[in-house]
């Protein structure tokens, strides 16, 4: 399959998938989706490949979804799974619910997923990054949900798995972001390094991690997942488009940041949204 916004290659048993749409500091369309998952699916059957490696093109990982409405983003061909009726359309959120399809190819691969994550990692790449087995991410990376300041709740709830409960609360009531290095002190992440030793940094972990059997990190993978999975996480991540439907559309103020960006623009809507917390210094 050729690719149009990701890279895909195959190098020393590591399978590289690179987010490339840098103009848009790597935005999540449904065309980047669909390459995405389709790449993972490849990585899995090919018997050379023991580690597959996320990464970005350009100055950032991922900014999050792509929201704008034209072919790159929501207005493209949906995701595979995508139920488009008059049945379903007025109370489902087929939206959130296409990106926890797309976000759980990860976690249901047989082999490990490892993210490298540089510059900013924002609202729907902080799904992508969080359900990677493993992510790297560079000390002053900028990881965090700003949308949850006057959007909606997260497409997928990953706050509490990821986290303890006094930061899970705290980044999610709040939207604030991170950086890397702060990321790794609160276990979001597995490590963090100086932004410039990034990249050999993590080639010397991958290294370290594609000399495993891919038998036995499978079955690693597999028993680790089978634990959380006993604990309820398929679950309760599945109730993510229930949260997020509710909170998009029938809470009182969930038309706010739309109106506002339609009717003043969208670097209005994100001062409403994000002004209050720049004023007191937090990102």
């Amino acid at each position: 399959m050729d690719y149009n916004s990701i890279r895909y290659g195959v190098e020393d048993k590591i399978a590289r998938i690179t987010l490339n749409r840098p103009e848009k500091l790597n935005a999540l369309s449904f065309e980047l989706r669909r390459e995405f998952v389709d790449a993972l699916h490849r990585a899995e059957a090919d018997d050379s490949v023991s580690v597959v490696l996320v990464d970005g093109e350009g100055r950032s990982f991922c900014s999050g979804y792509d929201i704008t409405p034209d072919a790159s983003g929501r207005a493209g061909e949906p995701p595979e799974g995508w139920v488009n009726s008059e049945h379903f359309d007025a109370w489902t959120d087929q939206f959130a619910r296409s990106c926890f399809r797309d976000w759980m190819t990860i976690w249901d691969l047989m082999k490990p997923v490892v993210a490298k994550v540089h510059g900013y990692c924002l609202a729907g790449g902080t799904e992508l990054m969080s359900m990677c087995d493993i992510t790297f991410v560079a000390d002053d990376a900028s990881l965090g949900y700003p949308p949850m300041r006057g959007m909606t709740t997260p497409d997928v709830l990953y706050f509490p798995w990821k986290l303890g409960m006094a930061n899970a609360k705290y980044l999610q009531l709040t939207g604030n972001s991170v950086t890397g290095k702060e990321a790794a002190a609160m276990g979001w992440v597995a490590k963090s390094f100086p932004a410039a030793d990034l990249d050999a940094e993590v080639a010397r972990e991958l290294r370290a991690l594609s000399s495993i059997s891919p038998d036995l990190l499978a079955a690693n993978k597999a028993s680790l997942n089978q634990a959380y999975e006993i604990m309820g996480f398929r679950n309760a991540l599945s109730t993510g488009w229930q949260w997020h439907a509710l909170s998009s559309r029938l809470r009182p103020g969930a038309g706010d940041f739309g109106r506002i960006s339609r009717e003043q623009g969208l670097r209005a809507a994100l001062e409403w949204r994000d002004g209050p917390f720049r004023k007191e210094g937090l990102r």
